[in-house]
């Protein structure tokens, strides 16, 4: 008895080792086949230069859902198929004016509305400035400080947090709210300091949000480039009787009919658990969203595309969901996951790329304990490819909401301190994307989803 009992634990140990092997030679594989074969470079290049700017409810955006449909079609996945979802359409109209009046001396300064943003009155908007760096400091101030003057919240991103997600996540109630807030005291507009790390003159666009005030109470909102906001508190501290002119010219339209973007390869042995990776297509219109998120779309079309090369048919069901309206308003992820609960469909894996095409560097999971400490066990077939952040965190926001029985949720980490300088503005092209940082991305993206689709999930 004792002899077999040796022979079983040496032969489970020879057993690891090949599994072991045959892993490293797997994503050896899948790494040289996105360095070397992949398509989700020129992909980039025709969405980025091509078609442009994706905003929800643009030409854009419906050429960009034609094309990756018929890119999809052409890697002999098993279906390829479009979900309806009715989507917001924002129209910026012209290019936004503004200007320092200081002693009758006008000094030009960027800025660009705000997702969302009323316009101003055709003559546009003169007034003083106050200037704040909390929406607490605003309501300190009250109506008497504020009424008919443009609120200036200046508040910068944390440059000491090491991670930037987390320095934006800190710094963004004043561009999602502060519009509604300013107005409750009788504010005629705001502007916000852009969250960006850089100092530079890009207004960073992005999405607020007026809740449930009247819209009779709406007032223009818009960003102000960094170096801009800057100018503007060093103006105020030596004449805080300055004045602020602002023109913009966006409306909302009613709301249009749009889809997701939806692929996949049936799984040979489990087809209803359901390993879903994706991306969202559409994008901000100062640019063409190369990073934000170009990137994470074509990165997801090129796990399929990579699975195909390398002749790997998947146990699970490997589903790539290209989603529209993550921007203003995320309306796809939302259209996604009630459908997923009307068909009553099993997703066992989610993953998004949403934080930018850059050197990955690892990733975020929102799971339990017993599958988050599962992952850990590839912490190390990932290390030769200088993957290795393996944390609990954020996944992504189009597929946050979405629910199964047992469901382990991912978001690709890359590396983060130059994403803020093109997020959501106008240098956000296809020339800032690396060919390389986008591949391995990609190649990161499928080397999990491969060591998922062989070793399933804890379900229990």
């Amino acid at each position: 008895m004792r002899k077999l009992t040796i022979f079983l634990y040496l032969f489970s140990i020879i057993v690891v080792g090949q599994n072991q092997t045959n892993d490293e030679l797997k994503l050896k594989e899948i790494y040289n086949a996105a360095l070397t074969n992949s398509k989700c470079y020129s992909w980039l290049d025709y969405m980025s230069n091509k078609i442009g700017h994706r905003l929800s409810g643009s030409i854009g955006a419906e050429k960009s859902v034609e094309y990756t449909k018929s890119q999809l079609e052409t890697l002999g996945l098993d279906r390829v198929y479009l979900q309806e979802v009715m989507v917001p359409k924002w129209v910026r109209g012209q290019k936004e004016i503004a200007y320092i009046v200081d002693n009758n001396k006008k000094i030009n300064i960027p800025v660009c509305a705000l997702g969302g943003s009323v316009a101003t009155q055709k003559e546009g908007i003169s007034a003083e400035v106050i200037e704040v760096q909390s929406l607490k400091e605003l309501e300190g101030l009250g109506t008497e400080k504020i009424k008919g003057k443009i609120v200036f919240f200046n508040r910068p991103m944390d440059s000491s947090l090491l991670e930037t997600f987390n320095a934006y996540g800190k710094a963004g109630d004043q561009r999602r709210s502060g519009a509604k807030e300013a107005s409750k005291f009788g504010a005629v507009a705001t502007i916000v300091r852009s969250l960006t790390l850089s100092l530079d003159d890009f207004p960073h666009t992005g999405n607020q949000s007026y809740g449930d005030i009247s819209k009779t109470q709406y007032i223009p909102a818009a960003a102000i480039s960094t170096n801009g906001a800057d100018l503007l508190s060093k103006s105020l501290k030596a004449n805080p009787k300055l004045k602020f002119y602002l023109k913009q010219s966006c409306q909302t339209m009613p709301d249009v009919l749009s889809y997701n973007v939806i692929g996949e390869i049936k799984g040979n042995e489990f087809p209803d658990k359901i390993m879903v990776v994706g991306g969202h297509l559409d994008s901000w219109d100062l640019a063409d969203g190369s990073h934000d998120d170009g990137a994470g779309c074509v990165q997801s079309m090129e796990v399929v595309n990579i699975l195909k090369n390398i002749g790997y048919k998947p146990k699970n069901t490997i589903r790539v969901v290209l989603f529209m309206n993550e921007e203003n308003g995320g309306r796809g992820g939302e259209k996604y996951q009630e459908l997923s609960k009307k068909n009553n469909e099993n997703h066992i894996f989610a993953l998004e790329s949403d934080s930018g095409g850059f050197t990955p560097r690892g990733f975020s999971f929102e799971t339990d304990e017993a599958n988050f400490n599962k992952v850990q066990d590839y912490k190390k077939l990932f290390e030769p490819y200088l993957i290795h952040t393996f944390a609990k965190g954020h996944s992504g926001s189009d597929i946050e909401d979405l629910t199964s029985e047992k469901i382990v949720k991912v978001g690709l980490r890359p590396d983060s301190q130059r994403y803020f300088d093109y997020h959501h503005a106008a240098n956000d092209k296809f020339n800032a994307v690396n060919k390389r940082e986008l591949e391995l991305g990609a190649a990161t993206i499928t080397a999990l989803v491969y060591l998922t689709d062989q070793y399933g999930i804890i379900s229990k």
